[in-house]
């Protein structure tokens, strides 16, 4: 390598952009948000589709995204409905049910487990 040629920084390369999305944002979405925000190849963020959510899913949300991963079938119809004149990224249905509460043991292992081979789908590896 020449000393003309810049090195790569950590910060320089592009990071997969993924939004989690549940219904009210208090258990799933945020427990995934939470297992995922130090994993380096992403930027990670969780919204919810009901009007009363902790956070609610915006279309700045759905612009940023790359990626979306809906907990059921229903919230991914809702953002189709919602946001229909709008370019939309790809949308994942992970069909994990509200059975936990928010870092519970159990809803962390149901997301690692349709989380984790989904990413790695996506990146490659």
């Amino acid at each position: 390598m020449s000393d003309a040629e810049p090195l790569l920084s950590a910060t320089s390369i592009p990071r997969l952009r993924v939004l989690f999305v549940c219904a009210m944002n208090q258990w799933r979405s945020p427990t995934a948000e939470q297992l995922y925000r130090t994993d380096p190849r992403l930027e990670v963020r969780s919204a919810g589709v009901r009007p009363e959510a902790r956070r609610q899913v915006s279309a700045r949300d759905l612009e940023w995204a790359d990626v979306v991963f809906v907990m059921e079938q229903e919230q991914r119809s809702w953002i189709r409905r919602q946001f229909r004149d709008q370019d939309l990224p790809r949308i994942e249905v992970l069909d994990v049910l509200e059975d936990y509460p928010f870092m519970d043991p159990r809803l962390q292992e149901a997301l690692r487990s349709v989380i984790t081979p989904e990413i790695e789908a996506i990146l490659g590896t």
